[in-house]
């Protein structure tokens, strides 16, 4: 979609007047997400229904005529629908450039969160493995600010403290890009801690940090293992 000149839809203020009533998503009070995954509900169901007349104004109909300006509408409306919906804004509006100047940043950065604080309510009600895998890439990147990086930091040491998930190796990615103090410390507590799976995936991701050259497959992730198994 083409934005209007000077709507100011994809900026700051307008991602937020879109969509903050996500943050209620990864509220610690059941009750804040509850309200939140009720609006997502309404949300999904205005996209669906403009989806379902984007369909109807490109199908051929016996005595319905679509013309362009008709199509074009129907278009617009998905878009709009979709820009107040997640994951889909974070589809139809693709940033531009550097993801660290988008301004659909903090919203790519609370999808994660949802999927790494709450998984099965993310899974039950957002379940999109490609978008995770896509905005994790992008992010693996180091020209972040202070607040970007502490918040990439959070989700690598929530990544580490659970059983694998669909595309959590790629969080690799991210903490060779924001590797630093902070991170290493967080790693080094995990890996001391009493919980098995953290141990197992910070002692990897610390080893991945000392070794850049190697690469982060699941083959050098099973000989790894295996070499742990066999100490």
């Amino acid at each position: 979609m083409t934005e209007r000149a000077g709507s100011g839809v994809d900026d700051d203020h307008g991602w937020t007047e879109r969509l903050a009533w996500a943050y209620g998503l990864i509220a610690p009070d059941p009750a804040e997400r509850a309200a939140a995954l009720d609006r997502l509900a309404s949300a999904r169901g205005e996209v669906e229904s403009a989806r379902l007349r984007v369909t109807k104004a490109w199908l051929p109909a016996p005595r319905l005529r679509f013309k362009a300006r008709d199509r074009a509408a129907a278009q617009e409306a998905y878009d709009e629908a979709a820009s107040r919906c997640l994951p889909e804004a974070l589809w139809s509006r693709q940033p531009p450039g550097e993801i660290n100047t988008w301004a659909g940043l903090p919203f790519a950065l609370l999808f994660l969160e949802w999927e790494a604080r709450y998984p099965q309510e993310w899974t039950q009600h957002a379940k999109a493995w490609g978008t995770k895998q896509s905005l994790i890439r992008k992010l693996a990147t180091a020209n972040h600010d202070d607040q970007v990086r502490t918040k990439l930091v959070d989700l690598v040491d929530l990544a580490v403290q659970r059983p694998y998930r669909c595309k959590d190796r790629e969080y690799v990615r991210v903490a060779r890009a924001v590797d630093g103090d902070e991170l290493r410390g967080r790693l080094h507590r995990a890996h001391r801690s009493g919980n098995s799976w953290a141990q197992l995936h910070s002692g990897y991701v610390l080893w991945l940090l000392d070794h850049p050259e190697v690469p982060n497959t699941r083959h050098v992730w099973r000989t790894w293992l295996a070499g742990t198994r066999t100490c």
